[in-house]
């Protein structure tokens, strides 16, 4: 690809837009214009970071903690995720295994370029994630899609698997809780892909990173059956701490060296002014009101879900975690994209079309954010309730 005297990289070419942002610019757009729109595109809680982390933020920049951290992030914080594990799960994690990120996306990204050569392959889900394939791109990979479905909680099982690795794959990335479909998997289905992958000699990536928002059923970490499983978790999510970009995976041993190499060479270190504030993420206080913020995203999803089928959604069941809604759409639109865009016109309410996470049945497919309050979560049902009877 060439443009005037330049020649971009022929992997730029191939990687694929971020269709949620596309509708998250366009709702802002008509929001500065003075139109009220309800946001259900993003995934990014609506609640203000704890006042704790802030706090300790505050005292971070008075103290000037504001030079070059160690590559994998400071010690104490590293103490505290392992900390959190044992706390959280049972677990014994070394803090010397946790290596924090610049957001989740840096420890994905730095993952992948460990995993893959030019010309391997890693297996996807298909619906998921979307910038996945593009850390697999980037790395020289080729996206693996393995189409999953209701039936399977639009989970990756031992399975479909096997029947998907190919001579090039060597290794898989799942999700539990997904995005979008905010599904989890299974204690058992989560040991069999372990054992399944292990048998393929390829390695397994879990991306944790909803942990914390999971509502009626046990959560389960992958650390529970292995150590040499990547495991990637963030801030983002249950900490409310989507825009200080802070994140952290648990590396099997020998990948602690040469990730440390990497991070060294593409990011130095990670922000410092939002490690320290992290420290503070781990406080009684911080996690009782954390938890008081799962039950309201528990409580949202249970108005929501039951609306939109009223309204025509196709849901099969309600998400286990996450914050997320993946929702039918074939008895309203047979086009998710041009029905998006029609309903952010027509009822104010931006949400996502199903092509953003795949191509597996997905322009029957919308994704909802419950991320809003419940009172904007029912202006935007009765919104959409009004645009639907006028079609």
């Amino acid at each position: 690809m060439q443009l005037g005297r330049h020649r971009w990289a022929r992997r730029v070419a191939s990687m694929t837009s971020f269709k949620v942002v596309d509708f998250l610019e366009a709702a802002e757009r008509m929001q500065a214009a003075g139109r009220d729109i309800v946001r259900l595109e993003a995934g990014q809680p609506a609640f203000s970071t704890p006042r704790p982390i802030a706090e300790a933020a505050r005292r971070a920049l008075a103290d000037e903690k504001t030079r070059y951290t160690p590559a994998l992030g400071i010690a104490p914080l590293r103490e505290a995720i392992a900390a959190f594990y044992a706390q959280r799960h049972g677990l014994k994690v070394a803090p010397e295994r946790i290596a924090v990120t610049t957001g989740s996306s840096a420890a994905l990204g730095l993952i992948c370029d460990l995993l893959i050569e030019p010309g391997d392959g890693f297996l996807l889900t298909d619906p998921g994630y979307p910038c996945n394939a593009n850390f697999v791109r980037r790395a020289g990979g080729e996206p693996q899609w393995v189409p999953v479905a209701a039936a399977e909680r639009y989970q990756l099982t031992a399975a479909a698997l096997a029947a998907h690795w190919r001579p090039n794959t060597v290794g898989a990335l799942v999700a539990s809780p997904s995005n979008p479909t905010g599904e989890i998997i299974a204690r058992d289905q989560l040991a069999a892909l372990h054992a399944a992958t292990r048998e393929h000699g390829g390695a397994l990536v879990v991306d944790e990173i909803y942990h914390g928002l999971i509502y009626d059923e046990p959560e389960t970490s992958i650390l529970e059956f292995t150590d040499e499983a990547f495991v990637v978790n963030s801030f983002s999510k249950y900490f409310g701490m989507t825009g200080w970009r802070l994140g952290w995976m648990v590396l099997p041993e020998a990948a602690i060296e040469p990730i440390n190499v990497m991070a060294q060479n593409f990011y130095i270190s990670p922000p410092s002014i939002a490690q320290y504030a992290a420290l503070a993420a781990f406080q009684p206080v911080v996690i009782d009101e954390l938890e008081a913020r799962r039950n309201e995203f528990r409580r949202r999803r249970d108005f929501l879900v039951p609306a939109l089928r009223e309204l025509g959604f196709d849901i099969p069941f309600a998400p286990a975690g996450a914050f997320y809604i993946y929702a039918g759409i074939a008895g309203l639109a047979d086009d998710c994209e041009a029905f998006c865009w029609d309903m952010l016109e027509r009822a104010g309410v931006a949400f996502t079309p199903g092509t953003d996470f795949g191509s597996h049945l997905a322009r029957q497919r919308v994704r909802f954010s419950y991320t809003e309050p419940l009172e904007r979560l029912e202006l935007a049902v009765s919104r959409l309730r009004t645009a639907l009877a006028a079609r």
